[in-house]
């Protein structure tokens, strides 16, 4: 793997990470009670999109390898493009049920060796 992909890798799995610390022991009433929560999560999934952008266009084939990586980037530009109609319940939804996956699945490709220079 490119070094520049593994930058945009470690960068969505660092932010995946943040966001289910963020999310231990919470609930959907607690995230929609906590404005910084709230917007912590979305900051992260905003991160985690983007540098899937990035690695799409780097490596097109790797970034296809994360389960629902274009439903990714499409999130990314709701939360960017269209922030004010933001449903609280898909997010936490996402949170709950997308995000273990998306962490599994960059950790998998995060164990393919580096090219050679």
């Amino acid at each position: 793997m490119r070094l520049e992909a593994r930058k945009y890798l470690y960068d969505i799995q660092d932010a995946a990470g943040l966001v289910a610390q963020f999310a231990v022991g919470k609930t959907l009433n607690d995230y929609r009670a906590d404005p910084m929560l709230r917007f912590a999560v979305e900051r992260a999934f905003s991160i985690i999109g983007e540098a899937l952008v990035q690695l799409a266009r780097l490596d097109a084939v790797l970034a296809a390898q994360i389960t629902d990586s274009r439903n990714i980037i499409a999130f990314r530009n709701i939360l960017i493009h269209a922030y004010a109609h933001i449903d609280d319940r898909i997010v936490w939804e996402i949170v709950e049920y997308r995000l273990p996956v998306l962490i599994h699945d960059v950790a998998e490709l995060m164990k393919l060796p580096d090219e050679a220079p």
